[in-house]
């Protein structure tokens, strides 16, 4: 009964802020308005006419405008999502699917991407650019939070051709405590990476079990440095191959500065140890260690680069810290992730969600822009920003839930990471994750002290041209790993 009771008071709610939204379209508009219009969505996600992607996107918008009906076009495989690829044959690309269907006899009037898709879009001429639109309606997009708008205007060569109503994003978490207790002082927005190293030098201390590192890319226990490190080098456009995906480019003195970096601060105790295969994994989560599997909750790391969406986690088990056994709560904050001088505020771990431009050959360019108008609008700002785990883009609906106080500014004071075009190269060619493992298995030798940084660039270099040369060859055809033996030197 509580439960039916609490959806009834959703609903109501729900119904009860939109009211007032439908009444204010309907204001001063014209009988033909009020027509029956079809408005066709286009994505190059799984979304069909899925239930989930109502109620995040078009819910609201449908509710507000009962004579204009949604009408969606994925153009995903659905083979992507069911395993149907079969060994040899191309994966389709979602991509070329949906700008073909852009330039269709019956094309769709918004079209919803990944933000590395955008950057194509806009230079193949498939977009209509924003501008103009915004300034004839004063549409505010100054209450936009800076890792969205910037993001979308890196995108456009300055311009705009695409909004955004969500995005998910990181920070640098802090436990206060272990700062206090080594007389340091806290971390703060826009440090470098080189301070934040220096910081995490002055709270690491002990060893074994009873060792406190001072950082770590993520806040699991045995993660892998290697994947970690994409954080860190994503802002610097430090490439593994070339856009054709045919050429290694690591072995240079920029990869070398990098690998050096991280191996000697390994060397230094900043990070936690190493997984060790013939070691045990020390505690393990059970009753006594509830969260074991989380470094910075288990009260073994100082400082974290942490995804919005953990905060609710580490949110309730403080609330609720009497129900875990051997849980300490956390006294904790965050500040904007480090950059690199040359990138100064560039952040690494930015999500933009829900992109939505207009197609340039769109049949309802008005009820297309009337959709992505409200959508990223304040009234639709203010119904989302309860979610718990995305940002509505709208900074003045950004506040921390539940009573909880910390600095949540961290999380959009920054600009996205640039478009990594890797990502075509990944689709293009499925089996190229195997020239990536090449190079965690080297850089795990270095940062293991057992070869320099250039020795294993230059092994990573050699062997990943070897393999990118058998794969242009031979396309969409598995490739053999190196030996052990030849990865390890």
């Amino acid at each position: 009964m509580k439960t039916w009771n609490r959806k009834v008071l959703a609903v109501s709610l729900t119904l009860a802020m939109v009211a007032p939204l439908a009444v204010a379209c309907s204001k001063g508009e014209k009988a033909v308005d009020q027509q029956e219009r079809v408005l066709r969505i286009a994505t190059s996600f799984g979304y069909g006419d899925d239930e989930y992607f109502r109620q995040q996107f078009t819910e609201i918008f449908e509710f507000a405008n009962p004579n204009i009906k949604i009408e969606m076009i994925p153009t995903m495989d659905d083979r992507y999502r069911y395993g149907g690829i079969q060994p040899g044959e191309k994966m389709p690309d979602p991509l070329e699917k949906l700008k073909e269907v852009m330039q269709g006899d019956n094309p769709p009037d918004v079209v919803m991407l990944g933000y590395e898709q955008l950057p194509d879009v806009i230079e193949s001429n498939l977009l209509t650019q924003l501008d103009p639109l915004i300034t004839k309606d004063k549409f505010d997009t100054t209450g936009i939070v800076p890792a969205v708008m910037e993001g979308m205007k890196n995108a456009g060569g300055g311009k705009i051709y695409a909004l955004a109503p969500m995005f998910s994003s990181s920070a640098l978490i802090y436990n206060k405590k272990m700062f206090m207790d080594a007389g340091a002082d806290f971390p703060k927005d826009g440090m470098t990476w080189d301070e934040v190293f220096d910081l995490a030098k002055r709270v690491s201390k002990g060893e074994g079990d009873n060792k406190v590192s001072g950082f770590n890319f993520s806040t699991q226990a045995q993660g892998d440095l290697f994947y970690g490190l994409q954080t860190y080098t994503a802002p610097l456009q430090l490439k593994m191959f070339d856009d054709a995906g045919e050429k290694m480019t690591v072995d240079t003195d920029q990869w070398e500065k990098v690998w050096t970096r991280i191996a000697q601060l390994q060397k230094e105790n900043v990070f936690p140890d190493l997984f060790d295969p013939q070691k045990p994994m020390g505690r393990k989560m059970d009753a006594e260690h509830p969260f074991a599997y989380d470094d910075f909750m288990s009260g073994r790391l100082a400082m974290s680069i942490i995804n919005y969406g953990q905060i609710q986690q580490l949110a309730n088990a403080n609330k609720n810290a009497a129900l875990y056994k051997g849980y300490t709560p956390i006294d904790w904050d965050v500040v904007t992730m480090p950059s690199h001088p040359e990138a100064k505020g560039v952040g690494g771990a930015i999500y933009i969600n829900g992109i939505m431009g207009i197609n340039a050959k769109a049949q309802n360019p008005d009820d297309a822009w009337k959709f992505i108008r409200f959508v990223n609008g304040d009234d639709w700002a203010k119904l989302k920003s309860y979610s718990s785990y995305n940002l509505v883009a709208r900074s003045k609906y950004l506040k921390p839930k539940d009573g909880q106080e910390f600095h949540i500014e961290a999380f959009y004071n920054v600009t996205p990471a640039p478009v990594d075009n890797n990502t075509q190269i990944f689709r293009d060619k499925p089996y190229i994750y195997q020239v990536q493992e090449i190079g965690r298995q080297q850089f795990d030798q270095v940062v293991r002290g057992k070869k320099t940084a250039r020795e294993g660039l230059k092994e990573w270099q050699t062997q990943g041209d070897a393999m990118l040369k058998q794969m242009k060859d031979n396309p969409n055809q598995p490739v053999p790993m190196p030996a052990m033996s030849a990865v390890k030197g």
